[in-house]
């Protein structure tokens, strides 16, 4: 590694770290040491920042480009990207991931964040990540090969039944917390979601399990490219699309049968989250 390469690694850990306001040791030095340039193909590459819609191109195919915490694309027609590192490391940090835990991850696209997660959780930990696109499963699974920790599955990932897993982050947008995402939660397990409304403006929520229900928050607003516009419900959709996370006063998630009431700040029949309290 040369000098220069090295200067630009440790700026991008510095910008993640105050953009992103992560202080967690153990998601810094992941985004540290995994390589990003593995992952995104040959340059010159194609970026945008979070504020730019309209990408540009680097300058050269020299990888320390890569070190900026920019959205690199993956699929310009689509605005499929590598995603922003200063969200990502923010997102995963509040995760508070430990080394040996077991994540399920939707929505891996070609495997960046999948190494980040799985150099956090360590070799006793593992990553279950799936992927709908077959070509990114493709390549996640080739650049990922050399991690025991991780499989990758081609296949959609809101409409499977899994195993017990101690977090579920999700990547892409979708209008509802999928009963199998939250099925598959370990008691304090946490799912992670952004929840979409039209175009692909949504707000994350986490999600933990308790023993007697499910605790729940808002995180912040974000843009995600929506993977289940089929299922998508209308009268959700409208809902999200106007509702600010900051003032929302959520704190739970119900599954329970119940008629909304003033406590309901988004209710459908298969869950409602809610301002009560656990």
């Amino acid at each position: 590694m040369t000098k220069k390469f090295a200067e630009a690694i440790r700026h991008y850990v510095a910008q993640i770290k105050a953009r992103g306001q992560v202080s967690t040791a153990l998601v810094l030095k992941a985004f540290a040491k995994v390589p990003r340039e593995k992952f995104v193909g040959k340059g010159p590459w194609r970026t945008r920042s979070e504020i730019v819609t309209t990408y540009g191109t680097t300058e050269s195919d020299d990888p320390a480009h890569l070190y900026h915490d920019v959205m690199i694309a993956l699929d310009e027609t689509k605005k499929l990207d590598n995603g922003l590192p200063s969200l990502w490391a923010r997102l995963i940090d509040a995760l508070a991931l430990k080394p040996g835990e077991n994540v399920l991850q939707i929505g891996c696209g070609t495997g960046y964040y999948t190494a980040i997660l799985a150099e956090i959780v360590g070799a006793k930990g593992s990553i279950t990540a799936i992927e709908s696109d077959a070509d990114f499963a493709a390549q996640a699974k080739e650049f990922l090969q050399d991690r025991d920790n991780v499989q990758i599955i081609h296949g959609n990932g809101c409409r499977q039944e899994f195993s017990s897993f101690d977090a579920v982050i999700v990547h892409a947008g979708v209008s509802h917390p999928y009963s199998a995402w939250l099925d598959a939660l370990a008691v304090n397990g946490r799912l992670q979601v952004p929840l979409t409304a039209s175009g692909r403006q949504n707000i994350v929520f986490q999600i933990t399990r308790r023993k007697s229900g499910y605790e729940a928050q808002a995180l912040r607003r974000m843009e995600a490219f929506p993977c289940d516009e089929g299922n998508n419900k209308p009268q959700l959709n409208q809902q999200l699309a106007f509702w600010n996370p900051v003032t929302s006063g959520v704190n739970s998630l119900r599954r329970d049968e119940h008629e909304a009431d003033e406590t309901c700040w988004l209710h459908s029949e298969e869950f409602c989250l809610s301002k009560s309290k656990l």
